[in-house]
């Protein structure tokens, strides 16, 4: 296969994991920064100062650019990989010119808010993208794991299998397994929810909830996945897959999940503020529960455990009244 140039927009873990993977089969990655003194941090120390500072990177193999237009321009794919609440303001300088013929590939877990749009639909209806040139880039995967270079495993989604299985290739080496699907609606609102289900189970974790009861939460959490999503965009899939199941079990469960310990720090009683701020770094469930609120209004799906999230988090309910009221609901 030719060498594409990739470009990676985005400089926090998920990103920095990202480089780090493809770097096994790219002669070069191109990678856009926000801060350009941490461009000139990497250039001398090998590593990024603020995220996954154990991964050493070879400095022959990366572009960095400060100019996200000039990022772009040199890129046959480009893959997000920022908090979704700034990709509007990010790309906002873009022009459609700019992002004709390219290939992007979201590894964004959130909503746009400004649009209530997820990324693919986003990326189509405000630039014009078409959906077979855009993709989704699903777990379960964590980015300290990558770090650490155990094996893990992704799901490359978009309604061209064939520039699926462009990128797919990108991402395969010795700890990254990953497979394709056709399903872009289904993945992406799925790894939106995980982070929403997420923050429910740290919260019920900081209350003294066990094992027991988080394995309802989540047998619960994944038919209310399935109910939504088959709403959204009824196909036939298999909620048991790994890009969907397997997703939503890494994310509410490990310790790495930020969206977790969000939703522990809420269940101790800090202000959505103070946890933000305590945190240092952004929980895409903060910013989804609201979006996915929103968009439940027009398909009415039964989604107790979404409401009971976006209740605590901008109903201003208690959580431990929120979560004991979820318990009757779950069986």
């Amino acid at each position: 296969m030719a060498d594409k140039k990739i470009g990676v927009i985005g400089s926090g873990s998920w990103a920095t994991a990202i480089v780090k993977i493809i770097s096994n089969n790219c002669n070069s990655v191109n990678w856009y920064f926000r801060n350009a003194e941490d461009i000139e941090y990497i250039k001398k120390y090998s590593h990024n100062p603020r995220y996954l500072s154990s991964v050493d990177f070879d400095l022959k193999k990366l572009n960095f650019y400060n100019d996200i237009s000039e990022c772009v321009k040199n890129s046959d794919i480009v893959i997000l990989a920022i908090p979704s609440a700034f990709l509007h303001t990010c790309i906002s300088v873009l022009s459609k010119a700019d992002l004709k013929n390219k290939l992007f590939f979201s590894a964004i877990k959130g909503i746009v808010p400004e649009y209530n749009l997820i990324v693919g639909e986003y990326l189509n209806q405000v630039y014009g993208i078409p959906f077979e040139n855009i993709g989704v880039i699903t777990g379960p995967c964590h980015a300290e794991e990558v770090a650490m270079e155990k094996l893990s495993y992704l799901t490359l989604a978009s309604m061209s299998i064939s520039n699926a299985e462009v990128v797919s290739y990108y991402f395969n080496c010795r700890y990254i397994k990953s497979t394709t699907s056709d399903d872009i609606y289904g993945t992406e609102y799925s790894a939106v929810l995980k982070n929403v289900i997420a923050v429910a189970g740290g919260v019920c974790h900081s209350l003294g909830y066990g094992d027991n009861y988080l394995a309802v939460l989540v047998s619960n959490a994944i038919q209310e996945i399935k109910r939504f999503v088959d709403a959204v965009h009824p196909i036939d899939r298999d909620i048991k897959a790994s890009a969907y199941l397997g997703d939503l079990l890494v994310t509410a469960y490990s310790h790495f999940s930020r969206n977790r310990m969000f939703g522990t720090m809420l269940g101790k009683g800090y202000s959505v503020k103070q946890a933000q701020l305590e945190m240092n770094m952004v929980a895409e469930g903060y910013y989804a529960v609201k979006c996915v609120f929103e968009i439940n209004k027009k398909y009415k799906v039964d989604m107790p455990i979404t409401t009971a999230v976006y209740n605590i988090i901008y109903g201003g309910k208690d959580p431990k009244r929120e979560i004991q009221a979820l318990s009757e609901k779950l069986s």
